[in-house]
């Protein structure tokens, strides 16, 4: 048998040799299975001399050792946070600053991986110590739990002393793994990447840390110039050469410019990354540019990070009022203070009805989460019961129409204003109407037809085609100049051109959206073939159920809407589909899911689909035939990886669309 310890030190070597090419290089030289045989090698003469076990054994990532708290360690040079900025003008402002110090600038983007920070120690190129950020002064001695992450090296390529800084953090995948494995044991699951990373790093119990597959970014040399480096983004190259990993996406980029490409590239990859990120660092390149600039004693004037809009916010429920739809149903809607969520500014949203209050026990006074369902609609998700620090009212129902005072009316979850003439439910049925998705009447805002209405101008849907009448009249009012209710006019006007699907979605009728009206159209082609139509026939057709079709049935039977719409006709108003039907092989009867958004419209794109055959649904299911990804995509673009549905890019759906 060879000299134990010297077969010890070569195979401490070789495991390392081949850690830093498979962790660092990507380009591993030995097999899985040669790599595993080397390490039971060496596991097994470790344990046979144990007083042979060198500091740096890739052993030393399984972990085990126990501690019985952590102990502090001084940072030599200050580990600083870095400043947020929100928005492109909180960039430039910035960028401003930096050239007003006549610096002309090139900057870093990095990812801002969600993690927690680390200080790492080499002394002669191996590993002395790992330390928490703390509180930018003192962290904590994290070493033991750092030995067991296999992207940190233990021994670097050149024995140098060095001190470097990067972030911890947990791969989404090892996130699910671990999740999936508590829920098996009945344990809570862990509600993020970044906690569970937290909590892995200072456990005292080395083995715990191991068993979490933890990974690391380096991403800074505090001394750079020490080793006659005088660049940031030479740093990275140069800690990379020494055996640490640092991020693939790091780029040197070209001022303002540059800074807002790289942030708009990687806001649209960033849910197809195998880690969390929550924003992007822009950092000063030039060494001597960042010495000038100097540091708060918080943070570097040279850097800064830019974090995405929050997917969920917290702020408070001021109020809650009750607004009539043009069906008559009565929603209590939330009063919020303003919140930034996903870059839009809210204030309002709607609480759908009682079930929904009293499940969720949302109360006036309360904060609450509020979210983009679908990342496109605000919604109250939860209560944040703990912050209520008084007794509040529970939420109750109103009982009279919150305009006209009528009793209201239950219909399974929802209550209803019974008086057809409530006004509140005809200027809705107007606005709905002339609304993008409806007749498309550009200019006739809710503000607008709320001015028709009480003027006496527009009453049904009929008056808007007689709204000419008024052009001198409403000449006179402030803010209505000759040539916008021109232009209202001529749009007026070219609605009644609009395809039959546009009609009878505007028309109201109870339960049809825009995709049951396009099934509608192409099926009937003309409105009077669907007015003669029969419950029977309507409810045959795929996607049109027993409520919808007796709705629309019912709809047709009132005397009432054949007399507006006989109205529609003389006026010119089309009723015949205009479309195309196309039977494209590649979407038809195939089901399609929309996340993120698109540079097409999305009811345009909607439309597309549906014209070629193919199902637009709202939420992912195992009978989802294609999810379609836009920027900024949310649930639904996890659930159905999860699920393994087939993902389409835009340039992707409009290959199979021919277009």
């Amino acid at each position: 048998m060879n000299n134990p310890k010297d077969r010890i030190q070569e195979l401490v070597d070789l495991l390392n040799k081949y850690n830093y090419e498979y962790y660092t290089l990507d380009k591993p030289s030995v097999s899985d299975q040669e790599y595993d045989r080397l390490m039971q090698e060496l596991m097994k003469l470790e344990s046979m001399y144990p007083e042979l076990i060198l500091s740096n054994s890739p052993t030393s990532r399984v972990g085990g050792k126990v501690n019985d708290s952590f102990k502090k360690i001084t940072h030599e040079i200050p580990l600083l946070s870095l400043s947020n900025v929100f928005t492109e003008s909180d960039i430039i402002t910035f960028d401003n600053r930096i050239r007003k110090e006549n610096i002309i600038p090139k900057y870093v983007c990095e990812l801002k991986i969600d993690g927690l920070s680390v200080s790492l120690r080499y002394k002669d190129g191996k590993l002395l110590y790992a330390a928490t950020r703390g509180n930018g002064i003192i962290g904590e001695d994290i070493t033991d739990n750092v030995k067991t992450i296999k992207t940190i090296p233990l021994t670097l390529t050149k024995p140098i002393d060095i001190e470097v800084r990067g972030e911890i953090y947990i791969s989404k995948k090892t996130l699910l793994e671990i999740n999936e494995q508590r829920r098996k044991d009945n344990l809570e699951p862990f509600k993020n990447a970044r906690n569970l990373a937290a909590g892995s790093i200072r456990q005292l119990d080395s083995k715990i840390a191991a068993e979490r597959h933890l990974d690391a970014f380096i991403y800074h040399l505090p001394n750079p110039m020490d080793y006659g480096i005088n660049t940031h983004f030479e740093a990275l190259n140069f800690m990379k050469e020494l055996g640490f990993v640092t991020n693939p996406n790091n780029r040197l980029v070209d001022g303002i410019d540059g800074i807002l490409s790289y942030i708009d590239e990687k806001t649209k990859l960033r849910e197809t990354l195998p880690y969390d990120i929550d924003g992007v660092v822009i950092k000063l390149n030039n060494i001597l540019d960042q010495m000038k600039l100097g540091s708060t004693v918080k943070y570097p004037k040279w850097a800064t990070a830019y974090k995405f809009p929050p997917e969920e916010v917290i702020t408070k429920l001021k109020y809650i009022i009750f607004t009539v739809g043009r069906t008559g149903q009565v929603t209590p809607n939330a009063i919020l203070e303003p919140v930034n969520v996903m870059g839009s500014t809210i204030s309002k949203t709607t609480l759908h009805n009682e079930d929904y209050c009293k499940e969720k026990d949302i109360r006036v006074g309360d904060y609450v989460v509020i979210i983009k369902a679908g990342d496109v609609i605000p919604r109250v998700e939860s209560v944040k019961k703990e912050r209520r620090i008084e007794d509040l009212p529970e939420f109750k129902m109103c009982s009279n129409c919150p305009i006209c005072n009528t009793p209201l009316i239950k219909k399974d979850s929802n209550y209803y204003c019974p008086n057809l003439k409530c006004d509140a439910r005809h200027i809705e049925g107007l606005i709905h109407f002339s609304s993008r998705e409806a007749m498309n009447i550009t200019g006739l805002g809710e503000r607008i037809v709320e001015d028709l209405y009480n003027l006496g101008y527009v009453k049904t849907i009929v008056d808007f085609y007689h709204l000419d009448k008024y052009k001198n009249d409403l000449m006179l009012l402030e803010g209505y100049g000759e040539k916008s209710i021109q232009n209202l006019l001529d749009e007026i006007e070219k609605s009644k051109q609009n395809s039959l699907e546009k009609l009878i979605f505007a028309l109201g009728i109870r339960h049809v959206g825009a995709k049951t009206a396009t099934i509608l159209a192409r099926k009937y082609l003309d409105l009077d073939n669907l007015i003669n139509s029969s419950e029977e026939e309507l409810s045959d057709i795929p996607d049109i159920g027993e409520e919808i079709s007796k709705s629309v049935y019912n709809y047709f039977q009132d005397d009432h809407n054949l007399e507006i719409i006989n109205k529609l006709k003389e006026l010119g108003v089309n009723t015949k589909y205009l479309g195309k039907s196309i039977d494209n092989p590649n979407i038809k009867d195939k089901s399609f899911v929309i996340t993120g958004t698109l540079n097409i419209k999305r009811d345009d794109l909607k439309d597309k689909i549906i014209t070629n055959g193919g199902k637009v649904i709202d939420s992912v299911s195992k009978k989802t035939d294609y999810v379609i990804l836009g920027e900024n995509p949310g649930s639904k673009y996890d659930k159905a990886i999860k699920l393994g549905i087939k993902i389409l890019n835009e340039k992707e759906i409009f290959e199979m669309l021919n277009e």
